[in-house]
């Protein structure tokens, strides 16, 4: 059964007398709201994070664990991460077997052909909600709903803070706790707060970027030089990249009834006037399927960056920039 998720708490009563839940989809920041309803519906109930990795090499265990209940055991939650088809036949031999348990399961993007979606969507008693990328809406949704308190919340500092987290609903969760912490009288000012998000950044990473998806290697090597990159805003680094994809995507789509000129011409919201030759350029090198793999990429990397402390983040995305140059030129 298939669930949207436009309000959280609505979310959660759709789903809350259901034994397993899959969410999918890029919307990291989305999956990590769903999480804390969760548990903050169950705060008596204990919660046990996993990776799909963990149940396969433990299954046995795991199984024992979920099914076998007695009646001084208490119902547990079960959120399993980085999951995918491999974990479906054990998904179906448990599913007639649990009681109290819930399994919540975290996938990546899946695609219309994917066998653990497909199993989801036609399941009658269980739930698939899918979890895309935020719009300029839902994030000034959010805004307003959490800033609904402060004085001067005007079509300005909305955007202000909408343009800071770049779409990004983790970043503006971040971004939000800042202002609350920052405008303890509730009252916002705009210079203050250009200040205090720091919206501007840098342009070089912004050509960085552009030659990454040309695969030009000459000027990548030169830009990896040269450019200063922050590794506290690896993700955001990542979130641009993603949103430079996911506008030419919507740009070939567009392109399939008319020229890439025409399209580039009618998209909404408007490609500023500097990026039209860009765009043009992109377009000739990528096609969709190549923007899928590099979605993907950015994707398990970004979980990579938040989930795991011990690796060298700046390395990996340099790794990654290389990934995709490859990819560009293939």
């Amino acid at each position: 059964m298939i669930v949207k998720t436009y309000e959280i708490e609505n979310t959660y009563l759709k789903i809350k007398d259901q034994n397993i839940c899959l969410f999918y989809g890029e919307n990291l920041g989305l999956i990590d709201d769903l999480k804390k309803e969760i548990k903050n519906k169950n705060k008596m109930t204990k919660v046990i994070n996993l990776n799909q990795d963990d149940v396969l090499k433990n299954t046995e265990t795991f199984y024992n664990d979920i099914v076998n209940m007695s009646l001084f055991d208490e119902k547990k939650i079960y959120f399993i991460n980085q999951v995918n088809e491999k974990l479906l036949d054990f998904i179906k031999d448990i599913e007639e077997k649990l009681d109290q348990n819930v399994i919540y399961l975290i996938s990546s993007l899946l695609n219309k052909n994917s066998k653990l979606r497909h199993f989801f969507e036609k399941s009658k008693k269980f739930s698939i909600l899918p979890c895309y990328a935020d719009d300029d809406i839902s994030i000034k949704k959010i805004i307003g709903k959490e800033l609904k308190e402060f004085t001067n919340l005007n079509y300005e500092n909305v955007n202000i803070i909408s343009e800071a987290c770049n779409k990004d609903r983790l970043k503006l969760h971040n971004e939000i706790d800042k202002i609350k912490s920052c405008f303890l009288d509730k009252k916002l000012e705009t210079t203050e707060l250009k200040k205090l998000l720091n919206i501007s950044f840098s342009e070089d990473y912004n050509e960085l970027t552009d030659e990454v998806l040309k695969g030009n290697r000459i000027k990548i090597n030169k830009l990896l030089n040269t450019t200063v990159m922050e590794p506290d805003k690896n993700v955001f680094y990542l979130q641009l990249m993603n949103n430079r994809l996911k506008k030419l995507f919507e740009l070939m789509q567009l392109a399939v009834k008319s020229n890439i000129n025409q399209a580039i011409s009618t998209i909404k919201p408007p490609i500023f006037w500097k990026d039209k030759n860009t765009f043009i350029e992109l377009a000739k090198k990528l096609n969709k399927e190549k923007i899928k793999i590099i979605l993907e990429k950015t994707y398990k990397l970004e979980l990579k960056i938040k989930s795991n402390s011990h690796v060298n983040h700046s390395i990996l995305l340099k790794k990654l920039y290389i990934d995709i140059c490859e990819l560009s030129n293939s």
